[in-house]
């Protein structure tokens, strides 16, 4: 099958997906086993209906060495234990991100069944992202076996004094991939590439631009370990000298050359996004986001909303992902409605991942192949769906974004828990007003650039359908008044009454 030259939205709707673990869940509710060859209709009709993407987490075949090591280690055994209180060894399948072959896993459908099932998706007008894990491969990657400068070596003497960070294959030694804050813990299932290697950056372009054959883009594992200033902190002298180009800047143009709407998405941390945009990454991970969202106040993300909006529409905002704890865990259950108000609502993609909208509470390790039956939470439930609904689509997504002015109501100075803004094409305008803070709230919110003149004004509150209609010159005197409870929010239309 060949589907190409497909659109993206500006601000996609993206949903990820643990692959093995819901098709697992979909064969037990169905009774018969359900691989990507044979979803049923209904489950991408009901399940996928308010998205414009879909990331199928972990469909390439896992390593063999890897589930061993996975089955063994103490650590991951404990996790294990918190996520399936009973679990056999053949629920262990090993980590997504020690990738085998970059084929789709025949236990998943293999790639007859990727074909399909994105057919039926784009048959629905749904594009379809992958995983690519450039900073590594599994130990037992067909890569090993050539004679190549493709990953980072070792010594026979290192391997002995360092048997967690090198290992022999081949008659060479290898050091694991790692992150250089963890320097101490490699993740010994997988081996290091050399981003200073020609050959590793041919080998990497080769694989993606088989990837995207099969998909509309891709999630980059840790994007940032590959930047030159990174990758030579982390390796020192090991890599050699660094190559005239990023190794970013050299992959990214040599795909889009074939697949010019292929889209590059990477998980960054450490503050690198703006750098990671532009050596050409479409999206970057919003981590700093999040964290503000976890530990500060409404000034402190009002704050980061200030970016230009280059920046900002190239953000995966998130409050929950296959790496972070549960939402409803972390941010408790009013505050994380709040988050996912304001998540969803900005510009950049928006990000949710499968069992969020139910209210679920324990994170699955990657390796499992199955997810604990968990009740869904069913105030969650219709929070989500009335959200899903209502927040910026297609329409206002190519629209202005801007942050409003908040003001107080006299000298109460709880208006600064009030984070405002407003998307607008021609005579469409949606306000969104969130309270982020555990008390009563009230302020004047003013639109900048609206002038409401001697005409009346209706806002229609999308989660509740509930009208307000103010007169115009109070409007221009005073902005508009909001009060609001702790963590609550408006999506407000705005009309102008003939």
């Amino acid at each position: 099958m060949n589907i190409q030259n497909t659109e993206w939205l500006s601000h996609p709707l993206i949903l990820e997906i643990n692959t093995w673990p819901w098709l697992y869940g979909l064969s037990e509710r169905y009774n018969y086993l359900i691989t990507l060859q044979n979803v049923p209709e209904e489950v991408i009709d009901n399940e996928f209906k308010y998205f414009d993407v879909i990331w199928l987490m972990g469909v390439w075949e896992r390593s063999p060495k890897g589930r061993e090591i996975a089955i063994n280690h103490p650590g991951l055994q404990e996790e294990y234990r918190q996520a399936l209180r009973y679990f056999s060894t053949d629920d262990v399948v090993g980590s997504p991100y020690a990738i085998h072959y970059y084929h789709v896993d025949s236990n998943l459908g293999s790639e007859t069944g990727l074909d399909y099932f994105r057919k039926q998706l784009a048959d629905r007008g749904i594009l379809l992202i992958l995983d690519y894990v450039p900073n590594h491969v599994a130990i037992d990657h067909v890569w090993v076996l050539e004679k190549s400068n493709t990953f980072i070596e070792g010594t026979f003497e290192e391997q002995i004094s360092n048997p967690d960070k090198f290992f022999s294959a081949g008659g060479k030694v290898y050091a694991h991939g790692l992150d250089p804050y963890f320097f101490d813990n490699p993740w010994t299932d997988t081996v290091q590439i050399n981003a200073f290697s020609k050959e590793a950056r041919q080998k990497t372009i080769n694989t993606l631009l088989n990837i995207a054959e099969q998909c509309d883009g891709v999630r980059c594992d840790m994007a940032m370990l590959l930047i030159n200033e990174v990758f030579k902190r982390t390796w020192g002298e090991r890599g050699g000298k660094p190559l005239e180009k990023e190794f970013w800047r050299e992959v990214i143009p040599a795909v889009k050359e074939k697949f010019p709407n292929f889209k590059f998405i990477a998980e960054v941390y450490w503050d690198l996004e703006w750098e990671l945009q532009q050596q050409g990454f479409d999206y970057c991970y919003d981590k700093k986001l999040y964290e503000r969202l976890i530990h500060d106040d409404a000034r402190s993300i009002r704050t980061h909303l200030l970016a230009d909006m280059d920046y900002q529409s190239k953000l995966v905002r998130f409050i929950e992902n296959h790496d972070e704890q549960r939402a409803v865990k972390v941010f408790g259950e009013k505050k994380s409605r709040a988050a996912a108000i304001i998540t969803l609502t900005l510009p950049g993609a928006r990000l949710i991942h499968e069992g969020q909208t139910q209210g679920h509470t324990i994170k699955l390790p990657v390796q499992l192949r199955r997810r604990p039956m968990e009740e869904n939470n069913a105030e969650l439930v219709v929070f989500y769906n009335k959200l899903l609904k209502i927040i910026p689509g297609k329409e206002l997504g190519k629209g202005q974004w801007s942050l409003c002015k908040v003001e107080p109501v006299g000298k109460d100075a709880s208006y600064e828990n009030l984070i405002a803004y407003i998307w607008e094409i021609n005579n469409l305008r949606q306000l969104t007003v969130v309270n982020f803070s555990t008390y009563l709230t009230q302020g004047h919110i003013r639109i900048g650039g609206l002038h409401y003149g001697s005409n009346n004004w209706t806002f229609t509150d999308l989660f509740t359908q509930k009208k307000y209609t103010y007169k115009g010159e109070d409007l221009d005197n005073y902005g508009l008044y909001v009060d609001l409870d702790a963590f609550q929010g408006h999506i407000l239309d705005i009309k102008k009454n003939d």
